[in-house]
């Protein structure tokens, strides 16, 4: 017999479930009932009874692992709550979401309890066997995968299922003490404005996969511009200001992240990470903004799973305006960019920026 658990967390402001965690339950929900099989509902956050109001009506056992330790996302914190919910539970099926905070603890998870796990689900199904969709090769290939081997962990990837809604109301949590391991990581949480004058961003803190808005900037915003001078860091500054005010998260192309080993200029806080595209992520945002990129297929592939595309470029005739973007602004980005960050300097004090602001709307 089959037992199903789902493995939550808290969104960053610790107030609520994320969306992830939330898509992760009503994949278990709806894989327990074609099974017939109990639902239990692990949570890792720092109150719990805040968080699981929206889970009253999942008809669902529902554990917790909470605390002070347990707010911000910490390695050791994290996989010490996750083997403990699942010694709790001794589920024979792990679902999960494929956010930053669990996919970096899932897999040490699974080898404590000795289980084995997938990453990149898709969607989970029953066909004599419970089958699980995945993606291979950075999301080009799709495979349908069958284990008899158990507990099997299915973390699945953002925007492929459904958000789990239900009636909010009281709900009975066991929450689950743990003794804490040795903690080698202080999390300071989210900078203050001063802070943030004297500590560099980093791609840590631009890549926000729940966010609204994906806000990719390419190689043209280190290129010289028409005043024939490169203007890498204010450039630097219209994105880090725009990205502070809107909640985007920030993608970038391969040409702007390869440049610092070129000797040509570039914009200090972008890594890797942020590479979105053919060699990048393929992130599943709401709406994305591409800026000073040149939109050609490499870039199209990284935003295949974006829902409305939007471009700004000074070319009329680059590659985002033959099909690829659905609107395209012909016009200079730093000009665009700076007039967007006064915008939202003055919406500032009626709007929230929790899960970002589209742009696009203050544009128009």
């Amino acid at each position: 017999m089959e037992s199903i658990l789902v493995l939550t967390h808290s969104d960053e402001a610790g107030t609520q479930l994320s969306k992830g965690s939330l898509e992760a339950v009503t994949v278990g929900r709806d894989l327990a009932g074609l099974l017939g099989a109990e639902l239990t509902v692990g949570i890792v956050c720092g109150n719990s009874k805040d968080v699981a109001l929206c889970l009253a009506s999942a008809k669902a056992r529902l554990l917790a692992v909470v605390g002070e330790a347990f707010a911000q996302p910490r390695y050791g914190t994290d996989a010490a709550a996750c083997e403990a919910i699942c010694r709790a539970v001794q589920p024979t099926i792990v679902v999960a979401p494929h956010s930053s905070r669990f996919a970096r603890v899932m897999a040490a998870v699974a080898h404590r309890v000795h289980g084995c796990i997938e990453t990149h689900v898709t969607a989970v199904g029953v066909n004599d066997k419970i089958e699980a969709t995945r993606w291979f090769y950075r999301q080009r290939m799709e495979a349908i995968v069958t284990r008899t081997a158990r507990p099997w962990f299915l973390l699945l990837d953002a925007g492929t299922n459904a958000v789990f809604t239900g009636e909010v109301g009281p709900v009975q949590i066991e929450e689950i003490a743990i003794e804490l391991p040795v903690l080698r990581t202080k999390v300071l949480g989210n900078c203050t404005p001063e802070q943030r004058e004297i500590s560099p961003e980093t791609s840590t803190g631009t890549i926000r996969p729940d966010a609204e808005l994906l806000f990719v900037a390419g190689a043209g915003w280190t290129k010289k511009q028409s005043d024939g001078k490169v203007h890498a860091a204010e450039a630097g500054e219209l994105i880090l200001q725009f990205l502070r005010a809107s909640g985007s998260s920030l993608g970038s192309s391969k040409s702007l992240v390869d440049q610092g080993s070129e000797g040509s200029p570039i914009l200090p806080f972008l890594t890797h990470l942020n590479q979105v595209g053919q060699t990048g992520s393929t992130p599943r945002h709401a709406k994305g903004l591409a800026t000073c990129c040149h939109g050609e297929e490499p870039h199209v592939v990284g935003w295949r799973f974006i829902g409305e595309r939007r471009a700004i470029s000074i070319d009329s005739n680059c590659g985002w305006t033959r099909g690829k973007a659905d609107v395209v602004y012909v016009a200079d980005a730093f000009q665009v960019m700076a007039c967007l960050n006064l915008l939202l300097e003055a919406q500032s004090s009626v709007h929230t920026r929790s899960s970002g602001i589209d742009p696009t709307s203050v544009a128009t």
